[in-house]
């Protein structure tokens, strides 16, 4: 009888199937599934230890920096950059002449208001001899009758938007006839420097006058330009006429003074005879160059004011 239970109760043990139970793979599968593997924390194991793997909440930008490759080319990218730097440091200064160039933007607002009033007013100043430190010129913001480019570049682009202004005011204007305007100013401006350097040449004057010197001198003939229009925007051409005489009379005389000592003063430094034929022809030369600034302030300028 005993035996006989046994013997029935066998064959229930072995047909009895284990439940599943929640989290566990199914018995009847093969290989795992790991397309689920995210849900389960896989892909949160491997993120830390593994090489190569970010987690899937990580942003594109932390997936990029996490990538070997990338820090790679950032790294030789950063390299590149750092030497292509130093390459054009050593060898800027044979195309732009940074050095000399940082001489001439040495300026203070006391200098800036002391050479304005200079531009206006060459009568009433006397001593126009450059001051020297060990024969290097000082610094625009410790002599006020060195030439600067920083006056000069403010006047260029403020004399655009005047004029910009002036042809606003009459209903005529437009990008194209403002950047004509422009360019004629820098057309003329490099004509003039041009021609000067070349006369220079031809007369055999030897002087510290250099080209950045002379497109300074030449660019200060825009503050009377500037002077010149808003008075005639102001007070129509008769105030546009009396400032600008003004200022074309005040910049003849600023460029004889200035210029008297960088081209005559070298011929008497060298022996020339005054009354020689050479020096006679610096002197014609002085004139000429400021007897070109009035001629240009009102060609630039006389069409602005209707």
């Amino acid at each position: 009888m005993n035996s006989s239970a046994v013997l029935s109760t066998q064959p229930a043990s072995k047909r009895r199937i284990p439940v599943s139970q929640p989290g566990m793979a199914d018995p009847h599968q093969l290989f795992d599934d790991t397309s689920s593997a995210q849900s389960r924390g896989y892909g949160a194991q491997r993120a830390p230890g593994g090489l190569g793997y970010v987690p899937a909440s990580a942003s594109p930008q932390e997936a990029f920096l996490a990538d070997p490759v990338s820090n790679m080319a950032m790294a030789y990218g950063s390299s590149l950059a750092a030497q292509g730097k130093e390459l054009v440091d050593k060898n800027i200064d044979r195309f732009i002449p940074v050095t000399k160039l940082k001489y001439y933007f040495a300026v203070d607002t006391m200098y800036v208001g002391k050479k304005l009033g200079l531009l206006f007013f060459p009568y009433l100043h006397q001593d126009w001899e450059v001051q020297y430190q060990q024969d290097t010129p000082v610094a625009p913001r410790f002599d006020v009758n060195a030439p600067d480019l920083y006056i000069p570049a403010m006047a260029f682009i403020t004399y655009v938007l005047v004029a910009g202004l002036a042809l606003g005011t009459q209903d005529r204007f437009s990008p194209d006839l403002l950047g004509l305007q422009a360019s004629s100013a820098l057309a003329w401006l490099t004509l003039e420097v041009l021609a000067i350097l070349l006369s220079l040449y031809l007369v055999t004057v030897n002087t510290d006058l250099t080209t950045i010197d002379l497109v300074a001198f030449l660019g200060y003939k825009y503050v009377g330009m500037i002077g010149g229009v808003l008075m005639g925007l102001l007070f129509g051409k008769i105030g546009y006429y009396l400032v600008l005489g003004w200022c074309c009379v005040s910049i003849f005389v600023f460029m004889i003074r200035t210029l008297r000592l960088k081209i005559l003063a070298e011929a008497a430094a060298e022996g020339v005879p005054v009354r020689g034929a050479r020096n006679q022809l610096r002197m014609y030369l002085t004139m000429a160059v400021a007897a070109a600034q009035p001629l240009l302030m009102y060609w630039l300028t006389f069409h602005l004011v209707r």
